[in-house]
Formats: structure tokens, C-alpha cells, sequence
């Protein structure tokens, strides 16, 4: 997973340049759920994305960096990720002491 959560489904990611089934499906997965929560998490450098504007991204994004299929699943289970994002968000920004 962790080597091959940077290729793309269209083999333009790295280390190895995988594309489509051949970069294993736990990395694939794991490739869409990475950028999901990268979006929607606060940094110091941006802020959280909404999650729309990530569910967007991921969908421009199906058939060049993802697998077309997964991102099908993902519009399926959407609306979890949003629930697991806003409940993250809420535990984080409850958490933190300046």
C-alpha cells in the first residue's frame, strides 16, 4: 500500500509508473482515501477543503489518477466520508489549545 498509493491509474504516478490493475487494489484504494482525507484536513498551509470541492476533485480526477470503478464506489459511500470528516474535524478543532 504505502509503495503504491502514489501511482495513478493512467501510470503517470510514481515510484514504479503502475497503471490501471496492475497497481495493487489495496494501494489504490488507499490512493483515493489519501487524497480524500488530504483535501478535507486543516494544514498550515490551507485550509480543509469542503467536502464537495474534494468529492469534485476526486471525481475530475476518475480515469487519470483513479480507478474509474473505485470512484464509483466512493459516490456510493460519499456521504460517510463526509460524516467521518466532519466528525473529525469537530474532535480536532475541540481538542486544540493555543
Amino acid at each position: 500500500m504505502a509503495g503504491g498509493h502514489h501511482e495513478k491509474w493512467d501510470g503517470s504516478g510514481y515510484p514504479k509508473g503502475l497503471e490501471g490493475e496492475s497497481i495493487p487494489l489495496s494501494a489504490r484504494i488507499v490512493a483515493l482515501v489519501d487524497v480524500y482525507d488530504a483535501l478535507t484536513s486543516p494544514r498550515c498551509y490551507k485550509r480543509p477543503f469542503s467536502h464537495e470541492e474534494a468529492k469534485d476533485i476526486i471525481i475530475a480526477g476518475q480515469g487519470s489518477h483513479f480507478d474509474p470503478a473505485l470512484v464509483d464506489c466512493f459516490m456510493q459511500i460519499e456521504h460517510r466520508f463526509a460524516e467521518l470528516s466532519q466528525a473529525s474535524l469537530a474532535h480536532h478543532s475541540a481538542s486544540y489549545e493555543p
